[in-house]
């Protein structure tokens, strides 16, 4: 009776030990079917003027650049942040920073997360933790939360698009101080 108990235990732990290693080989298996994300190329300390018929459109300052152009959706990272200066057809600046920003080729979107600060130079600024901008049709927007202070008040409010100028903004869930005297 016990060389039937041992065979028995026998013939139900060797299965059991089988589907273990087939398991760990499995895993090894799906790790090779994983490709390396890895940048083709990495920059530090740039800083990039944009033109446009000889004018300068843009200019982009950033600790480092990392380029993912080699993978399926290829895209540009820049992991320490972004200064960007945006300059309109006569010469007015608009100012973009972030903790972090990728930008995504054939979409002409930049992500910008992290202490997103928009700001002009009629003292214009809005803060957010993520916002999206439109390279080709020069346009912000996000769905997060947003803090917006101009000379006339201060706007609080969750969702926004808005012009890279800022005249036209369209904002959703909004309160607001304003500034009566003018």
């Amino acid at each position: 009776m016990k060389v039937l108990n041992i065979n028995y235990f026998l013939f139900l732990i060797f299965p059991f030990l089988g589907m273990i290693s087939c398991e760990s080989n499995f895993k090894e298996v799906q790790k090779m079917g994983l490709s390396e994300f890895t940048p083709s190329g990495e920059a530090d300390t740039i800083n990039l003027k944009y033109t446009d018929s000889g004018r300068i459109t843009a200019i982009l300052i950033s600790p480092k650049m990392m380029d993912y152009s080699a993978v399926e959706f290829p895209f540009t990272e820049f992991p320490d942040g972004i200064d960007l200066t945006l300059y309109d057809a006569n010469g007015k600046r608009t100012f973009v920073k972030s903790n972090y920003a990728s930008s995504y080729k054939g979409t002409d979107l930049i992500d910008l997360q992290g202490n997103v600060r928009i700001s002009n130079e009629n003292g214009d600024l809005l803060v957010t933790e993520q916002l999206y901008f439109d390279q080709k049709n020069e346009w912000f927007f996000t769905q997060k939360k947003f803090k917006f202070t101009s000379p006339k008040g201060v706007t609080n409010g969750q969702g926004i698009d808005f012009s890279k100028d800022f005249k036209k903004v369209n904002s959703q869930k909004i309160s607001a101080e304003i500034d009566k005297s003018e």
